[in-house]
């Protein structure tokens, strides 16, 4: 592994130079900032950023902590936080908790050990007491806190909005897929669709799942039909969940969307892909992962700033598990 002495020698410079060049710390002369440029882009020298945070009693390290990074719609919420970052010279840590308390600690003592200057969660523990007791600037996204800043889609809104398609389509026995209990996204999509379901002139059930993770979504699909066979109208909890749905119901010969509709969650790429593709609730993921990192480098600059947080808007966006309207 090249050193920061090998990238001195090849400069034919003192280990002190190399160090102020990397971190633009005192005078280096022009001519002498080239050769040590191109000694570390010869030698393919990567500093190690936290024995320079260390040494710089700060760093440009952001933790980023994720649930599931198996589904889509994260690793949108990653980039966007990355970009972001970048753009401002911060890189980011990633860790994934897989909706595990313990490994969600352990990332959190990893970034901690790490040096981050800050920290991003889209997990659904900040309320324990890991969290309290850090002493850095904290945002979350997808998810609310009356806390902490944050950054979130209109998750009520997203409900109601897929509500009143289906029944603006002509669905008249409606199945809502609700998501996990514990995460209040989840929870609020559930509200928003009740909300307009409970006042509308159909019927309709609700399935309860218990998380979101990929491997599980066949399940969820297998279940609904054989508790509700009759259903003309399915609110997924998310798109994994919808294009499940969508998979189990061609194997039961449904015609989608002739005799079964079916509206997802999310819009992550691979609802476009799906057969037929999946109408959905787009959250603009990659946006809400800019606009925490943003919120995030504004904090780490002025750690006193009030609390805010950033509600963002959702959209259907219609393919072809639902009616077009000369269908209706």
């Amino acid at each position: 592994m090249v050193t920061i002495k090998d990238v001195a020698k090849h400069a034919g410079v003192s280990v002190a130079t190399v160090s102020r060049v990397l971190n633009n710390n005192g005078y280096v002369g022009t001519e002498t900032r080239k050769k040590v440029m191109t000694a570390i882009e010869e030698l393919n020298y990567s500093p190690n950023e936290v024995a320079r945070s260390l040494y710089k009693r700060g760093s440009r390290l952001i933790g980023l902590l994720l649930p599931d990074i198996t589904n889509p719609f994260f690793p949108q919420l990653a980039r966007g936080v990355e970009d972001e970052a970048g753009r401002h010279g911060f890189r980011v840590l990633l860790g994934n908790s897989d909706e595990d308390i313990e490994k969600e600690m352990d990332y959190i003592q990893t970034f901690v050990q790490n040096n981050v200057v800050g920290m991003i969660t889209a997990t659904n523990h900040v309320d324990y007491d890991m969290y309290q007791s850090l002493d850095l600037p904290l945002v979350l996204l997808d998810r609310t806190s009356s806390s902490y800043p944050a950054v979130y889609a209109d998750g009520r809104e997203g409900g109601r909005l897929a509500a009143e398609t289906l029944i603006k389509k002509g669905a008249q026995r409606v199945t809502l897929v609700k998501g996990p209990a514990h995460v209040k996204p989840a929870v609020d999509r559930y509200r928003g669709a009740v909300e307009v379901l409970g006042e509308a002139d159909v019927d309709f059930s609700v399935m309860s799942t218990t998380s979101y993770a990929f491997e599980e979504a066949l399940n969820w699909a297998e279940e609904l039909f054989k508790k509700f066979p009759e259903t003309d109208g399915i609110i997924a909890s998310n798109d994994i969940v919808g294009i499940a749905i969508i998979h189990e119901a061609l194997k039961r010969g449904k015609n989608i969307p002739e005799e079964l509709q079916i509206i997802g969650y999310d819009d992550i790429p691979q609802s476009r892909l799906s057969y037929p593709p999946l109408t959905t609730i787009r959250q603009p993921a990659y946006e809400m992962g800019r606009r925490a990192a943003e919120l995030l480098i504004q904090r780490i600059g002025q750690p006193q700033q009030e609390h805010r947080s950033i509600q963002m808007p959702v959209e259907l966006i219609e393919r072809h598990t639902t009616r077009k309207d000369d269908q209706e």
